[in-house]
């Protein structure tokens, strides 16, 4: 615990616990309880390597530390859609467990696609682009692996390739590459967006190329709604919502353009470029009522 709590008081923001369902969840409850008595918000999760969510949550759960974990199951979905062009968005929403699901909070868990104990995803350009348009929009905090943001050794696994030194020459070169590229800006947008961090995912449609969904934040009186549009197809694709619509000002955050929205036409219109992404941003309360009813559904069931 000393060790523990001299790097927390070096300046380190987390805990990545390698191998952590090889140790008791007896153990880890007695550290994190001690940590926590001081450092009250520290945050810590584990690399429980397991496709099973029943028993990756575990580790989840306040009787046992309460340490978030990788999401492996949702790893297993994000390659399985993102190396295959003719995939559908629909695989995607079971591995989210929005609701009734065994996590303590999912939107705690550490997403990712590949890491250096894997094989490096084995997608195209484009899919490195798509999948990392969803980590960055969908629940969950995102871990990226070093090279994939130029899709360094695609498809090797960890002693083929995978693990091979990048180098100052491919970290130059990664720069101008178009997934670095097209990481920056929603990395970014991800940053300036509290609701993408931490609101409330509200699916609308995962659906072959097409993905909608709402995350709402709800913060100290402040309120904010940003609603997500992902195209993962070959196609620019128009996009008409208007469930959950609310009337306003929505202003996009990959672009300069807003759309005003009236009360006596509750819809959305919004062009998506191929295996692009719009994020539109509403500021203020939430106004439509059964937005409300479907958030508190959320926070019932969680």
């Amino acid at each position: 615990l000393e060790t523990d709590l001299y790097w927390i008081e070096q300046g380190a923001d987390a805990f990545r616990i390698d191998t952590i369902k090889h140790v008791p969840h007896a153990f880890w409850k007695i550290m994190a309880d001690e940590i926590r008595a001081i450092h009250p918000d520290f945050f810590m999760f584990g690399e429980s390597f397991d496709y099973d969510a029943n028993f990756l949550a575990q580790h989840t759960l306040p009787k046992n530390g309460a340490i978030s974990v990788l999401d492996f199951v949702g790893k297993q979905a994000i390659v399985a859609t993102f190396e295959n062009p003719e995939s559908d968005y629909a695989d995607l929403q079971e591995y989210l467990h929005l609701t009734h699901g065994p996590y303590a909070n999912p939107y705690e868990l550490t997403t990712f696609y590949d890491n250096h104990d894997m094989p490096r995803m084995n997608a195209t350009d484009n899919g490195f682009i798509d999948a990392n348009n969803w980590l960055f929009t969908s629940r969950g905090i995102p871990v990226l692996y070093q090279g994939s943001e130029m899709g360094f050794m695609r498809g090797k696994a960890e002693h083929q390739g995978n693990r091979n030194y990048l180098g100052q020459s491919n970290i130059e070169l990664a720069k101008s590459h178009k997934i670095h590229q097209a990481l920056t800006k929603i990395v970014n947008t991800r940053k300036n967006v509290p609701a993408l961090q931490s609101g409330l995912q509200v699916n609308i449609e995962l659906t072959g190329n097409k993905a909608v969904f709402y995350r709402v934040l709800v913060n100290n009186g402040v309120s904010q709604t940003a609603l997500v549009l992902l195209n993962k197809g070959e196609q620019e694709t128009e996009f008409l919502i208007k469930k959950y619509m609310q009337a306003g000002r929505w202003v996009s955050q990959m672009s300069d353009d807003s759309i005003s929205v009236n009360k006596t036409n509750l819809e959305l219109h919004s062009l998506v470029a191929a295996h692009g992404v719009e994020v539109w941003l509403y500021q203020g309360a939430v106004t439509n009522q059964l937005l409300l009813d479907e958030l508190q559904r959320l926070m019932n069931n969680k």
